[in-house]
């Protein structure tokens, strides 16, 4: 079978990965001179690691991203570090990241508020009972269950960071998957995410995997041979054809699906991200920590700061500090017309917040990325608005990371709906 992958982020060459392997000729296309989609990287002169341009991260909970490193044969390029993340609360932040460190967070108080904080925790944690949970939204399960005053201390800040406008409209499936896939050990790979999917796309080329940079599709159509896709590399035709971009891309790409299909990917709600990374010539952080979760009504103007260098030591970048603020958005909100310079001042006054000491000649060099599809809404029911992976179109299948719910979005999940999708392709027939 001749078949083309849409997209050389990490689902897409995980497809690729199989489908060789399977005596597929493959021909992987990006419109990115750079692989690795939304978990790409960059680098500047004097650093020996990758900087994440949207910061990543692994979990030990992460099997089909850490058993696929594994077969390619790179589990000792695994790290672990244990970074440190904390919570806010009246103007100071408290580590919040282990069981220990929960019981004596000021924010939620003694008694029954903990009590109920912690009932709620193992009770998701154990449960595999998901379906139940996604005919309700986070919002009303989480304030009869974990009551008002936890609710809105620790989860109602969450979603209204994550989803914004749609925060109360969220299935309770996804808060019950986030609690259950998440640890706190936070992994990544020596030299950066950059280098991986570099390693990653090397090993595909040597299996005999064409991996066409800097080029875009721009449409598939079903032909009587078989599926012709246009790019501006001209037309070629394929025998399959699978397409790992956002729903809305697929859209644009597909216009010839049915109605039904082209409604269910148009009627997926995502929010963007908008992310500033600085390098700055000192800590930020003094204590050390690695991610600030801050509540809107704090008055922040982001929604995380991550102090990458608590994560990963500055050595790796020269001894530059890397520090990220960034924010999930609608794709209409100003930050996303905003300059650079102009995002820059509006964030700047904040660092403060973090380290009185803070001023504005600590940084050395920014950098500003964004992208309109980086977290999907998974409305209640949300399992039911799932586009299948096999369209209705013969020989075209779609994987995105609207479809890997009740999970959230990340490289792993990416790597086993890739995968799930090439078994599929290798099964059919038509």
């Amino acid at each position: 079978m001749k078949t083309a992958i849409i997209g050389a982020g990490f689902g897409g060459m995980a497809a690729a990965y199989d489908l060789v392997r399977a005596g597929h000729r493959v021909t992987v296309f990006e419109s990115a001179d750079y692989v690795g989609g939304l978990a790409s990287g960059f680098k500047e002169p004097g650093w020996d690691w990758s900087v994440e341009k949207f910061y990543h991260h692994w979990f030990a909970t992460d099997k089909h991203m850490l058993a696929l490193i594994a077969e390619l044969g790179w589990g000792d390029k695994v790290l672990f570090p244990r970074p440190y993340t904390v919570m806010y609360h009246n103007g100071k932040f408290y580590p919040f990241d282990s069981i220990a460190r929960m019981a004596l967070f000021p924010g939620l108080g003694w008694g029954i508020n903990k009590m109920r904080f912690g009932m709620v925790g193992l009770y998701l944690r154990l449960t595999n009972n998901w379906g139940a949970l996604e005919k309700v939204t986070a919002d009303a399960w989480m304030r009869k269950w974990a009551g008002g005053a936890v609710y809105e201390k620790m989860w109602k800040p969450l979603l209204i960071g994550k989803f914004g406008p749609y925060y109360q409209q969220v299935s309770m499936a996804w808060m019950w998957a986030r609690l259950k896939a998440r640890t706190t050990r936070l992994g990544t790979f020596v030299g950066g995410f950059q280098r991986c999917a570099d390693m990653f796309a090397e090993r595909l080329r040597e299996l005999g995997v064409g991996i066409r940079l800097g080029v875009s599709v721009r449409s598939i159509k079903r032909e009587q041979a078989g599926l012709s896709l246009r790019s501006e590399a001209g037309e070629e035709s394929f025998d399959r054809a699978l397409v790992t971009t956002s729903p809305a891309q697929m859209a644009r790409l597909c216009p010839d699906l049915p109605q039904n299909y082209l409604d269910g990917l148009l009627g997926l709600k995502s929010m963007g991200a908008v992310v500033l990374v600085l390098a700055l010539e000192q800590r930020l952080s003094e204590q050390g920590y690695y991610w600030f979760n801050l509540p809107k009504e704090a008055g922040y103007p982001f929604l995380a700061l991550v102090e990458h260098t608590n994560f990963v030591p500055p050595e790796h970048f020269g001894g530059d500090y890397i520090v990220y603020v960034g924010d999930y958005l609608e794709a209409e909100h100003e930050h996303f017309r905003l300059s650079q310079d102009e995002l820059l001042a509006r964030f700047l006054p904040a660092l403060a917040r973090f380290n009185p000491r803070f001023t504005s000649d600590w940084v050395k060099k920014t950098w500003l990325f964004r992208t309109p599809y980086a977290q999907p809404v998974p409305l209640v029911g949300h399992s039911k608005n799932i586009p299948p992976i096999q369209t209705p179109i013969a020989g075209l299948y779609f994987a995105s990371m609207s479809q890997v719910y009740p999970w959230d979005r990340g490289t792993n999940f990416a790597v086993e709906i890739g995968r799930r999708a090439a078994k599929m392709i290798m099964s059919s027939r038509n």
